[in-house]
């Protein structure tokens, strides 16, 4: 039904004529924008097949030929995201980011509240690169055997601290993506539709520069609030019981001691090859060159049973329907910006001008964020950050603060069950 819906208005839209000022291409991109919102957002198709449209209805509508259409679904930061999910994926299949979770909750202090915050600082530096839903499924199952620990050990746990831990997993797993580029499939998409509509290249150093303050402070002032909200007390616990309840990492295998070198590997590429390339003449390596490069090394170093760290049938978990969505997503904001919709949307815009740049960032983090809280995160971002980039182009706000706010807004929503998987 929701899909006729959207079917109908597109429909309605084409026989309309073009406002005043836009091009007839322009509003045409207009209503398929529209169609791929109601789509995205209600998510009446799979949201990979969604973000097919622009290839399917571009030529028909006349806006550009199909193989510049393909063209637009390409972008560097792809393979930033196929390399930080290959990683990822080895992280995970080597049990290192386990280890790393219990590591940093053993060292916590050994109180309720202490526990809540250090769960939620692990989840948190777990989902820099791992992505939200699978930090939180790995996070669940070592927060729950702590609450069980309850009647195991003897743990004296009040009555909300097991709801205030849960909610506090699942809030950091969505805050600590937001440290990193790799984080979440919403901070690629949205990167890449700013560098396709603003040519504002946003790199794995200029958006850790953004990321990482914001989750240093969200994630403590979410894991207070919740203690408040459910009124967890201070009081030490037992950290021998503690551990009990929590289990042993034990020593590091020896495919984890292979694996950690080429993590910190991928992490230093990022990290420090932007700040020293120019100085030392280096080639201009991209983030995704780095993740490409580090993960070909996943299925050449040797795994301990025979075989690699990595092979192709695990390939199989990397999110290609989000590598999809994400070609859709620019392909879209190309489209909006060569068939003239953007600088319309900005004329129209023009408004905005006479307020304060944060008063803008206001609104636009109000209404993303309100979006997100119904529809998917990717959705959110795939749907409104071209019309964000327009913005930013036609009132000139500075546009790498509004963006960005855009950005993590479409990863904040917390209060629906469907805000997030």
């Amino acid at each position: 039904m929701t899909f006729l819906f959207a079917v109908l208005i597109f429909a309605i839209m084409r026989l309309l004529p073009a406002p005043a000022g836009l091009p007839a291409e322009g509003w045409a991109v207009a209503a398929l924008g529209v169609l791929m919102a109601i789509l995205w957002l209600t998510e009446a198709l799979p949201l990979a097949m969604t973000a097919t449209l622009p290839f399917l209805l571009l030529p028909i509508l006349g806006v550009m030929p199909a193989g510049e259409v393909a063209g637009l679904y390409w972008s560097p930061i792809l393979f930033l995201v196929l390399g930080g999910a290959l990683m990822a994926i080895a992280i995970e299949q080597h049990g290192l980011h386990r280890r790393l979770a219990i590591g940093i909750a053993r060292r916590a202090p050994a109180s309720q509240r202490g526990l809540i915050l250090a769960f939620m600082a692990a989840t948190a530096v777990v989902s820099m690169i791992v992505s939200n839903t699978a930090t939180a499924l790995i996070m669940m199952p070592v927060a729950l055997a702590l609450v069980g620990g309850e009647t195991e050990d003897g743990l004296e746990l009040s009555p909300g601290f097991a709801v205030a831990l849960v909610l506090g997993v699942a809030y950091a797993a969505s805050i600590g993506g937001l440290g990193t580029l790799v984080g979440s499939p919403t901070n690629a998409i949205s990167a890449g539709i700013v560098e396709r509509a603003l040519g504002l290249k946003i790199d794995f150093l200029t958006w850790s520069a953004f990321g990482l303050p914001l989750v240093a402070l969200a994630v403590p002032l979410s894991g207070l609030a919740l203690i408040a909200m459910f009124r967890v007390p201070t009081g030490t616990l037992d950290r021998a019981r503690i551990s009990a309840a929590l289990g042993e990492s034990g020593p590091l295998t020896a495919n984890q001691k292979r694996l950690l070198p080429l993590v910190a590997l991928l992490l230093a590429g990022w990290i420090l090859l932007p700040l020293v390339k120019a100085p030392l003449g280096l080639p201009d390596i991209e983030d995704g060159g780095v993740a490409i490069a580090v993960a070909l090394l996943l299925f050449l170093v040797p795994r301990q049973e025979g075989g690699t760290l990595l092979e192709w049938h695990h390939a199989a978990r990397v999110p290609w329907d989000i590598l999809l969505l994400f070609g859709g997503g620019l392909a879209l904001a190309g489209a909006l910006t060569q068939s003239g919709l953007a600088g319309w949307i900005g004329g129209e815009l023009q408004a905005l001008n006479g307020l304060e740049p944060w008063v803008i960032a206001l609104v636009v983090v109000l209404v993303v964020t309100f979006v997100t809280e119904f529809a998917s995160n990717v959705a959110a971002a795939s749907a409104f950050m071209p019309v964000v980039a327009a913005v930013a182009l036609q009132t000139g706000v500075a546009p790498l603060p509004l963006v960005m706010a855009a950005a993590f807004a479409a990863s904040w929503g917390f209060m629906m069950p469907a805000g997030t998987g």
